[in-house]
């Protein structure tokens, strides 16, 4: 009896759309200031990106906002795998359908990459025109 019972349960979940395995999608967050840049830049601005990430489907959603930037926006990119302080390659082009603030946009990761950002080891870098080397970072952070 307590088996069927188990059984019609279990049922019920998967029909609902719910999984006991826990939830696919999980939201990341980042602070970005010009300290964190590897060598830091001299600029006071900030910025802010939420990323949401399906790791069934292994989309990965983001929005970035950023103010009081030096000069003007050349380029939005994830890199990794790196932690604080490291640097590493870029693999995702946030602003490869332009640039704007904010910027949203989406792309499908590859298993490494999707490992790396759940893990700690993914920032976001945003560059200018003054500071070629990358303006302000956040590390992406649950």
């Amino acid at each position: 009896m307590l088996r069927c019972i188990g059984v019609a349960i279990a049922g019920a979940l998967l029909l609902s759309g719910c999984t006991l395995l826990g939830p696919q999608v999980k939201t990341y967050r980042a602070r970005l200031t010009a300290i964190q840049e590897v060598p830091p830049a001299n600029s006071s601005a900030l910025g802010a990106a939420s990323f949401t990430l399906d790791s069934k489907s292994r989309q990965l959603a983001w929005r970035v906002s950023y103010r009081n930037l030096t000069s003007d926006v050349t380029a939005v990119v994830l890199h990794g795998p790196a932690g604080p302080g490291e640097n590493a390659g870029a693999f995702v082009d946030l602003a490869a359908n332009g640039i704007a603030n904010p910027l949203e946009g989406s792309a499908t990761l590859t298993a490494a990459q999707m490992a790396d950002l759940m893990a700690g080891k993914t920032y976001v870098s945003i560059y200018t025109v003054r500071n070629k080397r990358g303006e302000i970072r956040g590390q992406i952070g649950g």
